[in-house]
């Protein structure tokens, strides 16, 4: 048995999702229109927060940066994805550039989830602490927290990838999912992954169940806050800030949990297939639908700017 990666030699292949071709050109259709969808919801986001000058203030700027974050990371899957799904015989990876996209993957998945934390803090510093707001959470706090974000999940998609495929492969196999992801391609390993698998719980706790407590706590704290708030109106208002936020979070940490944080022994490539779909395709199209549908200040903007599109002055 070979026991060095042999990276000119080594290259993986996509399991389809159906051996028939009229299936898998639905599935095509349907992941390029979520695609696309999701591209440029987020992008309309990212220029509407950054020519509104209403919109600079600390939620809109976390909001901004997570737009962004969701085309790069739509954009790390979604390419070899379709060209996969058009072509599953003649799409393959090989192992630097399978070594990549996990890289990205989980570099930008964890930054997208610690980000949604920090939104979090910002919503109970709003809410708890509203007249001290401004002073809290200043410009500089802001970018040096969206910075943090980045860099630390940069620095564990590094240590991760780099443990990952300093695995031998010894020869060249089909990963059971649609992308390089850590647990299926890990399975594709000849060597004991005992400690690889202790490593991947350890970086999902990091990213998936500390920020999630974190925002937890931030929540009961709000909650305590607005059920103070005497009038309805009142109520409503603070709770519809929090409302969008809060429904982005339960859809990406309860997907995500769903594959990092359950024991490997009982991983199912099924399964995983079925929620890589929804945190992949599904939640980067909801999530700016999401923010512009319960967000008032947004969805003006936003029909202000549809406006003076469609109905220039002359």
């Amino acid at each position: 048995m070979e026991n060095a990666n042999q990276t000119g030699m080594i290259h993986f292949h996509f399991h389809p999702f159906s051996k028939l071709p009229e299936v898998q050109m639905l599935i095509f259709v349907a992941f390029l229109i979520m695609y696309l969808v999701s591209i440029s919801g987020n992008f309309s986001i990212s220029i509407i927060i950054w020519i509104h000058h209403s919109l600079h203030t600390p939620m809109y700027f976390f909001l901004a940066n997570l737009a962004a974050l969701e085309i790069c990371y739509s954009s790390t899957i979604a390419p070899l994805t379709l060209a996969s799904i058009l072509s599953p015989e003649r799409t393959i990876i090989s192992l630097p550039g399978c070594g990549t996209q996990m890289f990205f993957f989980i570099f930008l998945g964890s930054a997208d989830c610690i980000l949604l934390a920090l939104m979090a803090y910002d919503r109970f510093v709003a809410i708890c602490h509203p007249l001290h707001y401004t002073h809290i959470m200043s410009r500089r706090l802001c970018a040096q927290m969206t910075l943090g974000s980045l860099v630390l999940g940069f620095t564990l998609a590094v240590q991760l990838t780099v443990l990952i495929f300093r695995l031998p492969f010894c020869s060249s196999k089909e990963i059971s999912l649609f992308y390089c992801d850590v647990l299926p391609v890990m399975r594709l390993a000849c060597a004991d992954t005992r400690v690889h698998e202790a490593t991947l719980f350890v970086v999902g706790v990091t990213v998936l169940t500390i920020p999630f407590l974190l925002i937890t706590l931030s929540y009961v704290f709000i909650v305590a806050v607005i059920l103070k708030i005497r009038s309805a109106e009142g109520r409503h208002k603070a709770f519809s800030t929090c409302s969008s936020h809060l429904t982005v979070v339960l859809l990406q940490y309860g997907c995500t949990s769903l594959n990092y944080l359950c024991p490997s022994s009982r991983y199912s490539p099924e399964r995983g297939q079925v929620v890589s779909v929804v945190y992949t395709f599904i939640t980067p199209v909801l999530n700016p639908l999401i923010y512009s549908m319960r967000n008032r200040e947004l969805k003006d903007a936003l029909k202000r700017a549809m406006m003076r599109f469609l109905l220039p002055q002359t």
